[in-house]
């Protein structure tokens, strides 16, 4: 594995942070790492890249202790709270970070002509930093993080200061970086692309892990349905929620031209479809179509937040 830990903790004065945090990452892989503000994401990255030292539980990256320096020679980060040197030019900051790395002085010009150009600021290589805005820092920071050829990256909300174009970008390069066998470890809160870029995701809420697994399991753990039902008078729906015990809306309760209308109702079971499907029929409505539609990670996330009790533990 590339990335283990075993109930890794770190406690602060306030009680924030990680706990009992347990999970692994293998070769290749994407792994989402998600949470509201304050869950203890960052905390947990800081841990792993060895910026601070564990309270409690263990870990390892390659089979290296957390912190220590092979496991860090192994690993590119990029900070969710970046600064660099204003009074320098992007280059000068390449360059810095290429001797800090002791790369080959060759190898590191052809890194940096490259990865200028990769991340967008190509034109801009030899400008100061100070006139940079945050979302060319940030593009910056990413190809700090890239400029030794790492194996294992930890990107802390890599997007959050770029454009819809600037976050394309960075989507399809963690993409091309995903197809070269690159491991990444993604904070993020933008959902969406963390659907499309990681394999696997976690959950954390206060500190703790609520649920992990792969993408596709995660979205497939309730299913959503829309029928387009006919006859549909007022207080049917009602009906339809106390006999069957879901949840169905009605999003637009105006009938189209056959008099139907379209409901939604998110099941567990299928067999609970099969169920709302005879109730309808029993009724005397007409059930026209049945479509399944796409469950999205955004929706999976607020739902699970939503299911916790006033400790933030799940009801």
């Amino acid at each position: 594995m590339v990335i283990q830990t075993d109930r890794l903790t770190k406690h602060y004065g306030g009680g924030r942070g990680c706990h009992d945090i347990t999970l692994t990452v293998g070769s290749g892989e994407a792994f989402g790492f998600l949470g509201p503000n304050g869950a203890g994401k960052s905390t947990f990255v800081k841990s792993l890249v060895g910026l601070i030292f564990p309270t409690s539980g263990k870990g390892t990256l390659f089979g290296a202790p957390i912190g220590s320096l092979e496991a860090r020679r192994q690993i590119g980060y990029l900070p969710e709270l970046y600064r660099y040197q204003e009074w320098l030019t992007g280059e000068e900051v390449l360059w810095l970070h290429a001797r800090l790395c002791k790369l080959n002085k060759a190898y590191a010009r052809k890194r940096i002509n490259a990865l200028l150009m990769d991340v967008g600021i190509g034109k801009r290589g030899r400008d100061r930093v100070k006139q940079y805005s945050k979302g060319m820092q940030q593009r910056l920071g990413l190809a700090c993080a890239l400029l030794h050829d790492p194996k294992l990256l930890f990107l802390d909300e890599p997007a959050s200061a770029l454009d819809p174009i600037g976050r394309y970008e960075v989507r399809n390069m963690l993409q091309q970086l995903r197809r070269a066998g690159k491991t990444i470890f993604l904070n993020s809160h933008l959902l969406e692309d963390v659907e499309m870029v990681c394999d696997r995701v976690a959950l954390l809420n206060n500190g703790r892990i609520l649920t992990q697994g792969s993408v596709r399991d995660v979205l497939q753990e309730k299913t959503r349905w829309t029928l387009r039902v006919g006859g549909m008078l007022p207080g049917d729906l009602d009906k339809l929620i106390e006999t069957t015990a879901l949840s169905i809306t009605c999003p637009d309760p105006n009938p189209d031209a056959a008099g139907a209308v379209w409901i939604e109702v998110e099941v567990a079971e299928e067999e609970q479809l099969g169920w709302l499907n005879t109730v309808i029929v029993e009724r005397g409505l007409t059930l026209y179509e049945v479509q399944r539609m796409k469950n999205r990670l955004d929706e999976w996330f607020m739902q699970t937040l939503s299911g916790l009790d006033q400790r933030g533990e799940r009801e």
